[in-house]
């Protein structure tokens, strides 16, 4: 068998992955955080050298309603990150949450005070507006003590707070809202969380700005007695409750997850909390659990636990692979998403190109991938690797069925036309063929020298001789 072309972009399709989505989901897009007066070097001891708790509570406000109740309601969030172990909390409440102060330690005291390996969460119980920005996008914002519900001009937007985290240096930073606030871009979807994966500390690294809003847009904070019925969830959730595959790690992903839930429960449909990241693609971690827990977590038990168990081990493998790292390791994660999931078809399409390329065993790919267009066949790469096993095992006819069956899948997949031409050229002994699946190649923008050399030889002895 040839090598194909472009190893490293034809790898990463047949992880079913395109470079533009590595750079989304997997974060290889560098951020370029400006850096704090607070040097941080080397790693702390355990996931952040210090974890902060900013907690702003409005409740008798200058020139809107009041909110009775808000500032016992953040005073009992500020003491659940205290037992948390948070190192700083922050209470911000009434006269000290004007809009100077507000903007004050949003744009000076944090970015100056908060390390690179430092954990941050925002909390903030009070009003809420919307406006519309230049191009007519409804944006949220934060009504500080001495603006009015109605008045942006002196409001903390969603581009204050977008700013904000640019500007942080925070590994994490979570913005946990008492309020409707709408209007962010976001980066890829976030999965339930990180279990599954090697290690905690290999994931969380990776920088995180996670937002969870208590209402969604039209909505409104629902309040019972002058309490917070988000911020009731809220505790109960960071006591232990959001740990939802009881592993011991309590993540923001969780938490999000948790909240909608139970709010949309508890207020029958009316209010739903939104819970997004819009920057990064870690996750920031609430309770640190035991890193044996971390990795295995519960034993998933319903069909879509064990499908998340799968996809997690899956992606696990990928990472390995795609970093350069064990790949005895990748394989085992493989067999274990497959054993969560049997017809979790991409797993198939990985193993068996691992076991044609990077850890060798040709009965073991023919199996996977036999496997794999059975599970996977909407996927080309299943036939694409298929037909590669083939190829090198000298089942000519059988390769050449299966690459064809990967064009009916994707007419459009040019590494597939190079594998074709290599193939008619050097064991079906058909140059017609071989030279026609060439030029598809190099018209769907392919490069190869030998594609080139095939072509041009070909169409030099089709001219007339003069």
């Amino acid at each position: 068998m040839r090598t194909p072309p472009e190893s490293m972009r034809q790898f990463l399709r047949i992880l079913g992955i395109t470079v533009l989505l590595l750079s989304s989901s997997f974060g290889l897009t560098p951020y370029n955080a400006v850096p704090t007066a607070q040097a941080q070097l080397g790693k702390p001891e355990g996931l952040y050298y210090k974890s902060w708790a900013i907690i702003i509570g409005i409740e008798n406000y200058l020139l809107a309603p009041d909110i009775p109740g808000a500032i016992d309601d953040a005073k009992k969030v500020a003491q659940a990150f205290r037992q948390l172990g948070f190192d700083e909390v922050v209470e911000i409440y009434d006269k000290d949450a004007g809009f100077r102060r507000l903007h004050q330690v949003l744009s000076d005291m944090l970015p100056r005070k908060v390390g690179r390996m430092d954990r941050l969460v925002i909390f903030y119980v009070g009003h809420a507006g919307v406006a519309q920005d230049a191009d007519g996008k409804d944006r949220g914002y934060l009504v500080p003590l001495d603006a009015q519900v109605n008045n942006v001009a002196k409001s903390v937007t969603v581009e204050h707070l977008k700013e904000f985290t640019r500007r942080s240096a925070s590994k994490h930073t979570l913005l946990i809202l008492d309020a409707p606030v709408y209007g962010w871009e976001t980066t890829a979807p976030q999965p339930l969380s990180l279990e599954g994966r090697l290690a905690p500390e290999a994931d969380t690294e990776r920088r995180a700005v996670q937002v969870i809003s208590a209402a969604d847009k039209g909505e409104f904070s629902f309040r019972s007695g002058g309490k917070s019925l988000f911020v009731q969830a809220l505790l109960t959730g960071l006591a232990g409750a959001a740990d939802l595959n009881k592993n011991g790690w309590l993540m923001a992903s969780e938490l999000g997850t948790y909240l909608a839930q139970q709010v949309n429960a508890a207020t029958k449909g009316t209010q739903h909390p939104t819970s997004l990241r819009i920057d990064g693609d870690g996750d920031t971690v609430l309770v640190e659990g035991r890193k044996a827990a971390f990795v295995l977590g519960a034993d998933p038990q319903t069909p879509a636990e064990r499908h998340q168990a799968a996809k997690a081990q899956y992606e696990q493998a990928f990472a390995l692979l795609q970093e350069g790292k064990s790949a005895d390791e990748a394989l085992e994660r493989l067999n274990r998403a497959i054993e969560y999931d049997p017809t979790y078809g991409d797993a198939y399409v990985l193993k068996s190109y691992v076991r044609l390329e990077v850890v060798p065993n040709l009965d073991e790919a023919l199996v996977s991938g036999q496997l794999a267009v059975k599970h996977a066949p909407d996927n080309p790469d299943s036939f694409y690797t298929l037909g590669l096993i083939y190829e090198k095992r000298g089942n000519f006819a059988e390769s050449e069925a299966a690459l064809l069956q990967a064009l009916k899948v994707n007419a459009g997949y040019q590494d597939v036309y190079f594998s074709l031409g290599t193939l008619y050229a050097d064991h079906l002994n058909d140059q017609p063929k071989s030279v026609e699946a060439f030029r598809r190649y190099l018209e769907l923008g392919g490069a190869h020298a030998r594609a080139r050399a095939a072509v041009s030889q070909a169409d030099q002895s089709t001219k007339p001789t003069p």
